[in-house]
């Protein structure tokens, strides 16, 4: 790949990831004004929106990856701007069709509990550092 590619992969990868980042607020803040309680309606529908969009593009792609621009545009930039559950949701389900069971079941398990333990641990840095 070619310097001016490179440049323009890059491109396509910030306006994409810019692009899903404001969608991902605007949903969310949409979603939080309409809907009063505890539950993170805004962040569930956000991560099945952005895994069902990703899968989408991957459809359309015949189960292949997509071009490398859309891939950086859609994919990447987008998808991973809107929610990086979405990349998360491809990488296990294509485990799943490869009939990788067992490491599917770890990777979702070691992703939603190591992320949790992860936030509960910044969040514990942070405020010792407040200190």
């Amino acid at each position: 790949m070619n310097k001016a590619e490179t440049h323009m992969l890059i491109f396509l990868v910030a306006a994409g990831g810019a692009l899903g980042s404001v969608a991902r607020y605007g949903i969310g803040d949409w979603v939080h004004h309409g809907v009063a309680g505890a539950f993170p309606f805004g962040t569930l529908i956000v991560n099945v929106a952005g895994s069902f969009l990703l899968g989408f593009l991957y459809g359309l792609a015949g189960g292949e990856s997509p071009s490398e621009r859309w891939r950086a545009f859609g994919g990447i930039g987008f998808c991973g701007g809107f929610t990086t559950f979405s990349t998360f949701s491809l990488d296990t389900v294509r485990m799943l069709e490869r009939g990788e069971f067992g490491a599917a079941g770890l990777s979702t398990a070691a992703n939603v509990s190591l992320s949790i333990v992860a936030l509960f641990a910044g969040m514990s840095l942070a405020a010792a550092l407040r200190r």
